[in-house]
């Protein structure tokens, strides 16, 4: 049996956090937003916390909430909103576990060729604004 050795991926940095938190602060100010953006790397430790001073108090919780979602299920926060729902693969997950879980839009992992590296959650705006501040950090930082 041939095995291949594991090639080891960058972890996310402080410098790959502060440009995340840039980006993302950048899409919510364009868009007229006051957002919280939180960035954790791939052990659900906060790299980067970043609320706009008009955002809404509860913006902290939610954005570091969905960034600890998305990390945890290696999925955007978006694509799991039917999964919690009565009836869904995941409906009893948010009291199940105490984690502090959060099944809105707005959280998205982050991934370093092809392996998971973090997580970014942005709140404050409408769910669908978070999910595309956070989209859009994750591609600026791609590039």
């Amino acid at each position: 049996m041939s095995t291949t050795p594991a090639t080891a991926v960058a972890p996310l940095t402080i410098r790959d956090a502060e440009a995340l938190v840039d980006a993302a602060r950048r899409a919510a100010e364009t868009a007229g937003v006051a957002a919280a953006i939180t960035v954790l790397d791939a052990g659900g430790h906060l790299l980067a916390f970043r609320r706009d001073d008009r955002a809404v108090l509860i913006a902290g919780e939610t954005s570091t909430r969905k960034a600890y979602t998305a990390l945890q299920l290696n999925a955007p926060t978006a694509d799991l909103v039917d999964a919690v729902q009565p009836g869904g693969l995941f409906h009893t997950l948010p009291t199940a576990l105490d984690h502090p879980l959060l099944f809105i839009a707005g959280g998205v992992p982050v991934h370093r060729d092809g392996r998971l590296v973090g997580a970014i959650g942005v709140g404050g705006g409408a769910p669908e604004q978070d999910h595309g501040f956070a989209t859009a950090a994750v591609e600026a930082l791609a590039a």
